[in-house]
């Protein structure tokens, strides 16, 4: 497996094993560097270890889908160019005027593709100051400054403060479960909550389980193939009208 990030002015390669170099060289002669990736996405800011293989040490680049336009260092920050199908999935998902709310949003590819397609307000909340810098220059860009609110923080500090939203999106599937009190905490009943996880069962039940059993399941999606046996998935959830449940239990469970 390995991603070919950037356009044909230039692009950036991250591979997982040294053999794949000749491959990637031969048949993407856009490709400036070439990464390999030394590890999982660990640590604060959720990045890859990576190492120059091959090709230039300036490995940022512009990365082009769907008629919008990343600036990115595949070295610095992280990005899938394998996502764009998904990120377009959700922008049809948002409703005109609803107010949406990106945690753990790196360089904005999220937030900006909604913006793009709908008429709403988005914030996005990222740590990583690196990302949060890319994603203030894809705003610019892509010539949406205003339309997408881009905060640099701990989601868990930062997201309570910001008041209620429509739609929550949590796109960070290694440890998106241990987030779920902070969404919570920005939804009233209604809001469409977002969870990324990762799952090896095909009907999504060892990460059903962790969702909270007043929360409502309305959707189960694969994402991309993660691993052997594993995919990247994605659970539509909702919140409840805890207060019409706890008054009338019965009629809110009847067809």
């Amino acid at each position: 497996m390995y991603d070919i990030i950037g356009s044909r002015e230039g692009a950036v390669a991250v591979i997982d094993s040294e053999e794949k170099l000749d491959f990637v060289l031969k048949h993407h002669k856009n490709v400036k560097s070439v990464l390999l990736k030394l590890s999982g996405r660990s640590g604060t800011y959720r990045t890859y270890t990576t190492k120059l293989l091959w090709g230039s040490e300036n490995t940022e680049v512009i990365h082009k889908e769907h008629g919008l336009r990343f600036a990115v260092d595949p070295a610095k920050v992280y990005f899938s160019p394998r996502e764009a199908a998904e990120r377009q999935r959700i922008a049809e998902l948002v409703r005109e005027g609803e107010r949406v709310l990106v945690m753990f949003s790196g360089i904005s590819c999220l937030g900006i593709t909604i913006a793009a397609r709908k008429k709403c307000e988005v914030v996005c909340v990222e740590i990583n100051p690196v990302a949060h810098e890319y994603a203030e220059k894809n705003l610019s860009l892509n010539k949406l400054k205003g339309t997408v609110k881009n905060i640099l923080g701990d989601a868990r500090d930062v997201c309570p403060a910001l008041g209620v939203f429509d739609r929550i999106l949590m796109p960070l599937p290694e440890s998106s479960f241990n987030f779920i009190d902070t969404a919570l905490k920005c939804s009233k009943p209604g809001t469409v909550i977002h969870i990324y996880s990762f799952s090896s069962i095909s009907d999504f039940s060892d990460v059903k389980k962790s969702v909270p059993e007043d929360l409502e399941i309305i959707g189960c999606h694969r994402v991309l193939p993660y691993a052997p046996g594993v995919w990247k998935v994605r659970l539509d959830v909702l919140v409840p009208d805890r207060k019409r449940n706890e008054r009338d239990p019965v009629s809110s469970s009847s067809p």
